[in-house]
C-alpha cells in the first residue's frame, strides 16, 4: 500500500469517528507529511511510492491521537500564525486566523509612529503563545514590549517562541491578569477570553478538552476581560493611545457598548473572512488620572 491510499484510509477512518468532515482530509495529509518529514512538494510527488518502513507505526499513533480529538496543531506540537512557526501546547490557545486582524491593526495604528522616527511600547495582555507580540516585534524592530500572561506556563511557550525568532530581547515577559503599572503605553493590544462559561458545552471537543479553560472563558457573558481592559487600561496609555481587542463574533456591538462610559473614541474595525467584525480600536482622548480635571487649567 502506497502513502496515498494509506492517507485515503486514514481520512476515512477520521470522518466515521467524528472529525469533521471538511477538516478530515487535510488533517490525515498533514499528520502523513509530519511523520514522513516530507514538505508538499515532495508529497505531491512520492505520495504514490511505498512509505518507509517505520511510517505506518508513527502515522497509526498520530492518527489515533486525532480520533480522540486532539486538535493537530498540539499533534505537530507548533502552528503557523503571521507567516511564523509557533509551538502549541496545551498550555496555550491554538493562534487563530483572525488573531492576525490584531497584528495588521497595529501595524496600521504604528504607521505616522514608524514615518517619525518614534519607537512605541506596545503591551500584549494574555500574550498565551506569544504570537502576537512575537509577530509584531518582528514588523517593527524599533519597537520595545511587554507581555503578560496569567498562566506561568503560557508564558514558558511565549519566551520559548520569542526566543526561536529572535526578538526576546525586545519583549519583557510579566506574570500579570492584566497590564503592568506602566505608564507612558502606546498600544495595548488583547485576544481576551471571550467566550461565555455557558457555552462551553457547545464547544467543538478539540477546543472544550484540550485548550486553556483561563484562556477560552470570559465570565458569565464572556465580556469579563474586556470590562476590565476598557476600565483599566486608560491610565496607562498615552494620550492618544490606543486599545485593541479582538472580540467574539457576535460581541462587536455589546463592546462598543462598554467602552461608551468611558474616555475612549472608537477607531476602524477590522473583519474577519466570513464579514463579522472581529478587532476593534479605541483611542484615549486624553490621559486618565481618575481625578477630575482642574477647571484652572481651562484655557491655559
Amino acid at each position: 500500500m502506497n502513502v496515498a491510499e494509506l492517507v485515503a484510509r486514514a481520512r476515512e477512518r477520521l470522518r466515521a469517528g467524528g472529525v469533521p468532515a471538511d477538516e478530515a482530509p487535510g488533517d490525515a495529509e498533514v499528520l502523513a507529511r509530519h511523520a514522513l518529514g516530507w514538505d508538499l512538494t515532495r508529497y505531491a510527488v512520492e505520495c504514490r511510492e511505498t512509505p518507509p518502513a517505520d511510517f505506518a507505526g508513527r502515522y497509526e499513533a498520530m492518527i489515533a491521537r486525532r480520533l480522540a480529538r486532539e486538535p493537530v496543531s498540539q499533534i505537530l506540537g507548533r502552528r503557523e500564525f503571521w507567516g511564523l512557526d509557533f509551538e502549541v501546547t496545551r498550555d496555550v490557545l491554538t493562534p487563530r486566523p483572525e488573531t492576525e486582524l490584531a497584528v495588521e491593526a497595529v501595524l496600521e495604528i504604528c504607521g505616522p509612529a514608524r514615518a517619525a522616527g518614534r519607537a512605541p511600547i506596545i503591551v500584549d495582555v494574555g500574550t498565551g503563545s506569544g504570537c502576537i507580540a512575537v509577530a509584531l516585534a518582528k514588523e517593527l524592530p524599533e519597537a520595545m514590549f511587554i507581555a503578560s500572561d496569567a498562566s506561568l506556563a503560557a508564558l514558558a511557550v511565549a519566551r520559548r517562541n520569542a526566543a526561536r525568532h529572535g526578538v526576546a530581547g525586545r519583549i519583557a515577559f510579566l506574570h500579570s491578569s492584566l497590564i503592568p503599572p506602566e505608564q507612558d503605553v502606546d498600544i495595548i493590544v488583547s485576544n481576551p477570553p471571550y467566550i461565555p462559561k455557558s457555552a462551553g458545552h457547545s464547544l467543538p471537543v478539540e477546543v472544550r478538552e484540550y485548550e486553556p479553560h483561563l484562556a477560552l472563558f470570559g465570565g458569565e457573558d464572556g465580556l469579563a476581560f474586556h470590562r476590565r481592559l476598557l476600565t483599566d487600561t486608560i491610565g496607562n496609555l498615552q494620550q492618544g493611545g490606543w486599545l485593541v481587542l479582538e472580540v467574539g463574533y457576535d460581541q462587536a456591538g455589546a463592546v462598543r457598548a462598554l467602552a461608551e462610559p468611558h474616555d475612549w473614541e472608537t477607531g476602524p474595525t477590522y473583519r474577519d473572512l466570513q464579514g463579522f467584525e472581529r478587532v476593534l480600536t479605541f483611542r484615549a482622548r486624553r490621559r486618565y488620572s481618575g481625578e477630575p480635571d482642574d477647571p484652572s487649567e481651562d484655557g491655559e
